[in-house]
């Protein structure tokens, strides 16, 4: 019988002599229970499943569900392995995963790195909040960038609309206007709402009744002590409320 200190260990890799040769190199270290490999993601999420290993070899480029895709499938299940991602040549994957959440090695994969990557696993053994919490974080760092859109309606018609390109938000009575360089189109939800989907960095509220994107100011004017002026790009002109003056001043380091 296996000691109970053995790694069960899987190796995913779609291609076939990478998975041979890692798991020549697995089969000699002491540490380290072989018990199968898979060529996909999806083979891998299901013998994850099967075999419940403690520690898996992900390879991080795979047609179809590459190794980030994997991680986020994994990530909030109940029982999840320490994962060490494999890679040839993802330079900038290997730069976000050099903060440590996920171990990760580079192809040739070298045997005293690959010893490294063992003993870090078996420091994490019985340790399932700090394994579920690095997958959670190595998966966000692959997860792909959508550019997130505003639907704005201009007459019977319903637009996608960039966020670089919307320079404020204005509400008028029940109606909510998106402003563009070119249009004014009516907002599918309140400015409320759409407060809290924007990311606080480029759109900041200046009044009860607008919010606009920092990128687009291109002037303030002082009103009185604590009251701006705040022009746009188009040469719109809004008010700063003595309320929210502080906190645009401070955001474009006024």
């Amino acid at each position: 019988m296996k000691p109970q200190t053995l790694l069960r260990t899987l190796v995913v890799d779609d291609e076939p002599v990478a998975r041979s040769i890692l798991r020549e190199e697995l089969e000699l270290h002491p540490s380290v229970e072989w018990i199968g490999e898979a060529s996909d993601g999806g083979t891998a999420l299901a013998r994850i499943e099967e075999l419940r290993p403690d520690l898996v070899f992900l390879d991080l480029q795979m047609p179809g569900m590459t190794g980030f895709d994997v991680m986020r499938a994994l990530k909030g299940g109940d029982v999840l392995p320490v994962v060490v991602v494999v890679t040839a040549y993802d330079k900038h994957a290997v730069e976000a995963l050099d903060a440590g959440a996920v171990d990760y090695l580079m192809k040739p994969v070298g045997e005293d790195r690959l010893g490294r990557a063992i003993e870090r696993a078996l420091s994490l053994r019985g340790k399932p909040s700090q394994v579920a919490a690095n997958i959670a974080q190595a998966a966000n760092v692959g997860a792909p960038v959508r550019s997130r859109k505003v639907v704005g309606r201009l007459h019977q018609e319903y637009f996608l609309l960039d966020l670089a390109d919307i320079l404020a938000f204005q509400a008028e009575g029940e109606i909510v206007w998106i402003v563009t360089a070119k249009n004014r189109y009516y907002a599918t939800q309140p400015l409320r709402s759409i407060q809290e989907k924007l990311p606080e960095d480029q759109f900041q509220r200046v009044h009860r009744n607008a919010i606009v994107n920092l990128n687009h100011i291109r002037k303030m004017s002082v009103l009185t002590s604590q009251r701006w002026l705040v022009t746009l790009s188009n040469g719109m002109e809004l008010i700063v409320s003595k309320r929210l003056a502080k906190n645009v001043r401070t955001v474009l380091d006024w």
